[in-house]
Parts: structure tokens; sequence; C-alpha cells
């Protein structure tokens, strides 16, 4: 299987898709394409992530690997963080900003290979890792997200326990020194870790 949303220009011939769905009980409108992932409709792991977040409003929240954005901009819009999306690949990227205008939400969007492009620090990390691309990009997004969190800002992950949530949860206690996991569900693990 080749990974096909892990790359930076995805070749699959665009299918265009509107998805709507109700995500944190705000009902959202996501423009998806071919190339991109879960491009049918909202993963269920993501929504096992959102729906165990409580963010603060006015914080600032990174979205790694943001796909179309179903993440970053629901959390922007329902709790006001001031979100930041990054993917690699950069029809994400375009959805992504179709999608930020769509559902009304200032987000900031661009292309980054992990964290390559990022700068500055954030109250919030989060991501739904691209499994397929590796365990190596699953710990690398672990291993940076320390260097781009303000102090008792948060990592917080969701990974299938079949997909390596037992290993990313090691090296998130290697990195931070602590890992808990918040939820299980349905074989998703939402595992978040503390910079102290």
């Amino acid at each position: 299987m080749t990974n096909m949303y892990y790359e930076k220009n995805p070749t699959a011939s665009h299918d265009i898709h509107e998805v709507k769905v109700n995500l944190l009980g705000m009902s959202m409108t996501f423009l998806t394409d071919a190339g991109v992932f879960s491009k049918k409709m909202v993963d269920y792991g993501s929504q096992v992530l959102l729906n165990t977040l409580d963010l603060e409003s006015g914080k600032t929240l990174l979205d790694v690997g943001c796909g179309y954005g179903p993440l970053g901009l629901t959390l922007g819009k329902v709790f006001g963080v001031d979100s930041t999306l990054i993917d690699i690949n950069s029809r994400a990227i375009d959805l992504a900003k179709k999608n930020a205008e769509k559902n009304q939400v200032q987000a900031r969007i661009y292309q980054s290979n992990i964290y390559e492009n990022v700068d500055g620090k954030f109250d919030y990390i989060i991501s739904n890792p691209p499994i397929r691309a590796g365990k190596t990009v699953v710990h690398e997004i672990i291993q940076g997200a320390f260097h781009h969190l303000e102090d008792q800002g948060s990592l917080t992950i969701v990974i299938q326990k079949k997909q390596g949530a037992p290993s990313a949860k090691a090296k998130m206690e290697a990195v931070f020194g602590n890992c808990q996991i918040l939820k299980k569900d349905k074989g998703y693990y939402i595992l978040e870790s503390v910079k102290e």
C-alpha cells in the first residue's frame, strides 16, 4: 500500500466531495478530495479525539497532519482557540484553506513536513498521525512536539491500539516523562502528554 496522502503533491485524479457533519454540536462542511486522508467522512479516530478535548479559549493550537482540516478548524470554531494547521500534502492544505473560509474559521494554514516550517510555541498540539507513513513519522511528531510546546502545554494524539498505541505511549513517556490515556474507544486510544 502506498502512502497516498503522505506525500507533498498527490497525483490521484481529483474527486471533490462535500462532507456535512456535526462535530461537537457544530454543523461543519468540508470539501474533500482524492489523495487526502479519510475523504468520504471525518474518520472515527478524529471524532473520538474531538470529543475528548476541552480547550481554553484564546490559547494556541497546532494541528499536525491536518488533512482537509476537520480537527483544527472545528476546535478553532467551537473553543475559540487560535488554530494553526500544517500538512505535508499540498492538496490537503488547499482544501483546509477553502474549508476555513467555508466554516468561517480564522486559522493559519500552511505546508510543512512535520515541524519543518513551524516557528514558535503552542499551548496545544494535536495529531491524528499518518500511521501509514510509518512509526518513524509518528515518533517524530511526538519528539518534535516537546520543542514546540509552551511550558504546561499538551500533546494529544489519537492512535489505534493495533496500529501502535503502546509504542506511541512509550515514546511519549520517554520524551515528556508522562503520558495519560484519556480515553479508549473501539480500539482508538487518546494519549496525552504535558510539558512540565
